[in-house]
């Protein structure tokens, strides 16, 4: 029978007279009886030496349980089927993870520090977590996590809690730990509150020495106990008690985890709790300092503690506490009263029925995409905004901005999360220094960031300890003094503790301070995004940092100005589609659709999805010939042509990277020339009601003089669908013609065609010429024309007066922020980040690598309307998202709404899909949308392996690039695959209905 248990009493405790405990009761000795009460630590990144040692206590003493430390998940796991094979009663584990087992273990998701979320965060949120993290202790084979940290920290100077607490409200402690507590016990994880009587408000470390509590009584019933007794009400099964000196609740001076008034008259009798009592570690100064090994282990059994947790010395403590037991010290009831506990607590655990952690998938698992969802949202909630002067965040015309990232504190490094999370928004320049940079250096970073109007400023690797000032030094504090002084604009984020704030000296004469409490990739991340208007800024600080910020101050901002980057949970899209599309692209990288690919997938504004997979090349790698769906790593190409490496040196794989560019082919049409006619028709300088001949005097006279141009956008004005312009170029023997060609450029030869290849200056009239001289073909309807996206970058000249690149730059790219996006890579981009496209045997002669693959456009010299564009999977989501948030886009209007709303829709249905430039879905949808695509979505694909895909109806964007034509444009596994159909199918299936 299981016996009922008061309302407040843990679940554990029906337990206490159950057969299994019974049964074991009857088969323990006295000994192992007092053994069971033992918890040893243990660690998986240590010698074979420390882990038989542990093996030792287990078999020969018969240990209750273990405490795990540092090292890893699948270290530990086997080291735990180990331990728990060897011992006779299973054993109880346990682990510190307040915020997480991340908080022990490497490569596990770390959920934010508890004073990050005490502002005031949603706590069934914290539920969340708490559930989160009990799965992944569950997963592990634990079953105690000593946390929550309910102590309330209202001392600044506490050197031991600070982060690790809520905040200083007792309140807001009591709520926010209840709902961690209860998310955990409901999954079946027993929650050990910490540290008792309440650590919050001392000043000594107790790890280091026996810190005093001096306060009364009445103090205590208001600040200290209220989160206690919270938790116990909603039936908290475990406590763990302090090393702490607490003069109004024990006359006897000595640590509270030895005295029996605080723990039976105080936990027990007058707070009423009937869960595990648990001591802080045994082999701390604050209790070792005052009782020996041995002694203080007696005592705090005396005392009414259940589990001793890391004591110095078992063999010693067991000896004598038997020997405690036996001259009546302690009764032998006692000592059963308390083995009754640990076992009822362990079959409530499930050990009665105990099963070996299975290490299949175990990384997986404990980094499950609603861990990572979670984690991300609870920083995101946390980015505190304590000041905006006039408002300067979020920031507002990325295009008059000079923008340098300075980080402080820390090895230097290439760039840290907090840069490149900067470079996803806009251009910038990244500088570093440390905490204690001399004056030389000062000096000289000073002169660096003159020519900046805007310095981003991250404080990293602070510390956490007030002796040292939370790791603000004196030397930061004069470089930010020397910084404001420039008159420049200054936005200073601090990764640290609130209490750091405090000493930052110039804090009010910055622009802008964000608090983001960690250093975490994500907290990093989400602190750009709320400068930039990624997401908005709604924390409040959990503790006082002074007058000016007090608890629960935190300025507010608006989010989805630009792109936020989070999870598919964030907008109700299923967690398992990173899964899916790396399945999907996973069987096109085997089947050899393209070497490699970047994928970015976006619903509501919020980027969910940004991946890049595989290789730039198949350098070191064969062709699959056998089409079974297998690479083969090899030290050479032999499928490829000897021009493989005419361009570059490819002999080994580069993976692909976020930032690398892909050359956009077709895209172009939709990403360069549709802005550029957007623009100029808002400034009524071109109309889709106009003909070509209005714009082009060069076509006056010919057949194309009337064609109107809404006819010509869609595709349906009889216009040729391209003109091989290269092949009257090359001589019968397949030589270039020397009259339009040059090895090197000149004025004459000024257009780059190719490495080592330029083009006669005189050849875009030529083009433009035999464009107006082309027939038109004989029957009218949609063909799909190259011909006028050609001739538009004349169009933009000729109306303002700008190149069509420069146009572009000022008009649109620059106030996205797009800095990736335009023609001509090479020019601006190391080689090394754009990716290479076909071995052209035929035009060429080389690996077209870093110059357009189009041989039309590369003829003008890559800058074309047609093609020519090359960019990254990320700016192009910039442009594309303005398109779906009907032309705005970082608190501008980009384009006019109402201009746009009629380039998207279709134009002649049904006869006609086509919008404006925009495609839409074709009657067989695997052609360029997917079954699942709304007859209103719009997008466009291009030659090389490029896609983008817009769907309002479910909100979404969808953009892939690849290079499929590498080695060769023959290879058209990537359509005979349906990947771009079936990317888009995935991102709708993932819609949460």
């Amino acid at each position: 029978m299981v016996a009922p248990r008061p309302t407040n009493a843990p679940a554990f405790t029906r337990y206490l007279h159950s057969p299994w405990v019974d049964s074991l009761m009857r088969t323990l000795t006295p000994d192992q009886r007092v053994a069971q009460l033992f918890m040893v630590a243990a660690y998986s990144n240590r010698t074979r030496v420390d882990e038989d040692s542990i093996s030792l206590l287990i078999q020969r003493y018969g240990i209750g349980g273990l405490i795990f430390f540092q090292g890893g998940p699948g270290r530990q796991a086997r080291l735990l089927n180990r331990y728990q094979s060897q011992s006779r009663v299973p054993l109880l584990v346990a682990m510190d993870g307040e915020w997480g087992v991340g908080m022990r273990l490497d490569s596990v998701v770390k959920f934010p520090y508890q004073m990050s979320l005490g502002g005031g965060i949603d706590t069934t949120l914290l539920y969340d977590m708490g559930r989160e993290v009990a799965a992944q202790f569950k997963r592990l084979g634990m079953h105690v996590n000593f946390a929550p940290v309910v102590d309330v920290n209202n001392n600044a100077a506490n050197p031991v809690i600070g982060f690790r607490s809520w905040g200083e409200n007792p309140a807001a402690v009591s709520r926010d730990s209840r709902q961690y507590m209860r998310g955990m016990q409901d999954a079946g994880i027993l929650a050990v509150a910490k540290h008792f009587p309440g650590h919050g408000d001392v000043d000594a470390d107790s790890h280091l020495a026996l810190p005093t509590v001096r306060v009364d009584r009445r103090r205590l019933d208001s600040l200290e106990l209220p989160p206690f007794r919270s938790l116990i009400a909603g039936g908290l099964g475990g406590m763990m008690v302090a090393h702490l000196n607490v003069p109004a609740l024990d006359t006897l001076p000595g640590p509270s985890t030895l005295s029996r008034p605080i723990i039976q008259n105080l936990l027990r009798d007058q707070l009423g709790f009937k869960g595990l009592i648990f001591t802080d570690a045994m082999n701390m100064k604050g209790v070792i300092s005052m009782f020996p090994p041995g002694e203080a282990d007696v005592r705090a059994l005396i005392a009414g503690n259940d589990i001793l947790e890391f004591s110095k010395n078992i063999p010693l403590a067991l000896r004598m506490v038997r020997t405690a037991v036996d001259s009546g010290r302690i009764s032998q009831q006692e000592i059963d009263g308390h083995c009754r506990r640990v076992l009822a607590l362990k079959q409530w655990a499930g050990l009665n029925h105990y099963r070996p952690i299975d290490p299949q998938n175990l990384h997986q698992d404990l980094n499950s995409p609603h861990a990572r969802y979670l984690s991300h949202r609870l920083t995101e909630l946390s980015i505190t905004l304590l000041r905006n002067e006039r408002n300067l965040l979020p920031l507002q015309r990325l295009d008059t901005l000079r923008i340098a990232t300075l980080v402080l504190g820390g090895s230097p490094r290439d760039t840290t999360d907090f840069q490149r999370a900067v470079a996803d928004y806009a251009p910038t320049a990244c500088f570093h220094a440390s905490a204690t940079p001399t004056l030389d250096e000062l000096t000289r970073l000073r002169e660096a960031l003159k020519p900046y109007n805007l310095v981003l400023v991250a404080l990293q690797s602070l510390g956490r300890l007030p002796a040292t000032s939370f790791g603000v030094t004196p030397e930061t504090n004069l470089l930010l003094r020397e910084l404001i002084s420039q008159q420049q604009q200054l936005v200073l984020t601090v990764f640290g503790s609130a209490y750091a704030v405090a000493k930052v000296r110039e804090l009010d004469r910055a622009r802008a301070v964000v608090l983001a409490y960690q250093e975490s990739r994500d907290a990093q991340n989400l602190a750009v995004q709320a400068l930039f208007g990624g997401i908005a800024a709604t924390g409040k600080l959990p503790v006082t940092v002074s007058d000016r910020y007090p608890r629960g101050f935190g300025l507010g901002t608006a989010g989805n100005l630009r792109l936020r980057y989070g999870h598919p949970e964030d907008v109700g899209l299923d967690g398992r589609l990173e899964a899916r599309v790396d399945s999907l692209v996973g069987r096109a990288l085997a089947a050899q659709a393209f070497p490699g690919a970047q994928v970015l997938i976006a619903r509501r504004g919020t980027v969910v999805l940004r991946k890049s997979y595989g290789n730039h090349t198949y350098a070191g790698f064969a062709l699959n010939d056998k089409g079974n769906g297998k690479s083969e790593r090899r030290m050479k190409h032999p499928s490829a042509p000897a021009l493989l490496s005419s361009s570059a040196s490819l002999s080994a794989p580069r993976l692909v990277r976020d930032n690398d560019l892909y050359d956009l082919a077709s895209l172009t049409k939709l990403l360069a020339a549709t802005p550029a006619l957007l623009r100029l028709q808002a400034n009524r300088k071109f109309s889709p009601d106009s003909t070509m001949g209005d714009y082009f005097p060069f076509l006056r006279g010919t057949n194309k003089a009337g064609l109107r141009l809404r006819d010509v956008l869609a595709h349906q004005a009889r216009l040729q669908a391209w003109i091989p312009f290269w092949k009257e170029l090359t001589a019968k023997n397949g030589k270039l013609r020397h009259r339009y060609f040059r090895a090197d450029s000149s004025a004459r030869f000024p257009l780059p065609v190719a490495r080592g290849l330029w083009a006669r200056q005189t050849l875009p009239a030529r083009i433009y010429q035999e464009i107006g001289a082309s027939p038109l073909n004989e029957k009218p309807g949609y063909v799909y024309s190259d011909l006028s996206f050609i001739l538009y970058p004349e169009l933009v000249r000729a109306r303002t007066g700008l190149t069509f690149d420069a146009f572009l730059q000022q008009e649109v790219y620059r106030p996205l922020g797009a800095s990736t996006l335009g023609f001509r890579p090479a020019n601006r981009f190391p080689l090394r980040r754009i990716v290479p496209t076909e071995v052209d045997s035929a035009f060429r002669q080389q690996l077209v690598h870093g110059t357009v693959h189009d041989e039309g456009a590369a003829l003008l010299g890559g800058l074309s309307g047609h093609a020519g564009l090359f960019g990254s999977a990320n700016d192009v989501a910039k442009l594309v998202q303005t398109y779906a948030w009907g032309g705005r886009y970082g608190g501008q209007q980009i384009f006019d709404k109402e201009i746009l709303a009629d380039w998207t829709r279709c134009q002649f249905c049904p006869d006609n899909r086509r919008a404006l430039a925009f495609d839409r879905p074709a009657a067989d949808p695997t052609v360029n949308s997917a079954k699942g695509a709304s007859p209103g979505s719009y997008g466009h694909t291009g030659f090389t392996g490029t896609y983008f895909w817009v769907e309002p109806k479910e909100e979404l964007v969808v953009i892939l690039l690849t290079n499929r034509v590498h080695p060769t444009r023959q290879n058209n596994k990537l359509t005979e695959l349906g990947v771009r159909s079936a990317l888009l199918q995935v991102a709708i299936e993932a819609v949460r209905k």
